[in-house]
């Protein structure tokens, strides 16, 4: 039986043998009191968080690992390159601790905002720590098969003015325009998404990969990576708080989601180098 350990006060690890492993950055809601405090009413909403995603994903694949960081993404974000770098020069987004909320709205009291020693810290207690125990478990599970992928997971309201026109497609894969992960892995996920009757899906379009999806998939390695952002309409009751889960949404989600991880997994063996 596979058990969770939380190996530290910044992440959650479920070691498995199969070749895929789960990683859900955004997930954890734990705010440091000296942390919250600094925080305004808008930020202690919490709501950039990627709601119930762990839940969603579990039990979909036997013996996949999982690893949570169960810190929020306004303690410092786990999907942005630690030297502070834009993932899309020239469009809003949030930065490695962020300013603002998704919709551009102040989250820091006033005058209470990180400085660079702010970041810095949280960059040792937080940030390193999860790609520590990331890049772990992704040399373990190398190690078994000759060759590990990560699968980051990930939701966002399907409705953000401030990020995005529109409304987002249901899927959301991002591989960096193929440069993170094995084609076999995209075309199979895309398949999928593509069959999925009542959702619609796009490959590489506002989201192409965070920095965890684009920092560790090197193909030429035996180490590939994708990226599944969903809308939040595709599981939850509204997109608005209290972010309740809806069990009977996710459920026929979860048809899809399951069907991607075991064509990725099938794929695994042809991908050693």
């Amino acid at each position: 039986m596979m058990v969770t350990e939380k190996v530290s006060s910044q992440c959650e690890i479920r070691r498995g043998t199969s070749p895929i492993i789960l990683g859900f950055p955004h997930t954890g809601t734990e705010v440091p009191p000296e942390i919250a405090d600094r925080l305004n009413d808008n930020g202690r909403m919490l709501a950039d968080t990627d709601w119930h995603i762990h839940q969603l994903y579990d039990g979909l694949l036997d013996n996949v690992t999982t690893v949570r960081a169960t810190f929020h993404r306004y303690v410092i974000d786990a999907n942005r390159d630690p030297a502070g770098v834009s993932l899309y020069p020239g469009q809003n987004t949030t930065g490695l601790v962020p300013q603002t909320d998704f919709d551009g709205k102040a989250i820091w009291k006033e005058g209470a905002a990180p400085n660079d020693a702010d970041i810095a810290a949280r960059l040792r207690d937080f940030h390193a720590p999860y790609h520590a125990a990331l890049a772990a478990e992704i040399e373990r599970v190398r190690a078994i098969h000759g060759v590990a992928i990560l699968y980051d997971c990930h939701s966002i309201r399907s409705h953000i003015p401030f990020l995005f026109e529109g409304k987002l497609p249901d899927f959301n894969i991002g591989t960096d325009m193929g440069k993170t992960c094995d084609s076999a892995i995209e075309q199979a996920t895309l398949t999928v998404v593509e069959a999925a009757k009542g959702y619609d899906g796009v490959l590489n379009g506002r989201f192409k990969g965070g920095w965890t999806t684009r920092h560790y998939g090197r193909p030429e390695t035996g180490v590939h990576a994708i990226q599944m952002e969903l809308a939040q309409s595709t599981h939850l009751q509204t997109e608005a708080a209290p972010f309740a889960y809806d069990a009977a949404k996710a459920d026929r989600l979860r048809v899809h989601l399951k069907n991607i991880l075991v064509r990725i997994e099938q794929i695994a063996p042809g991908l050693k180098r």
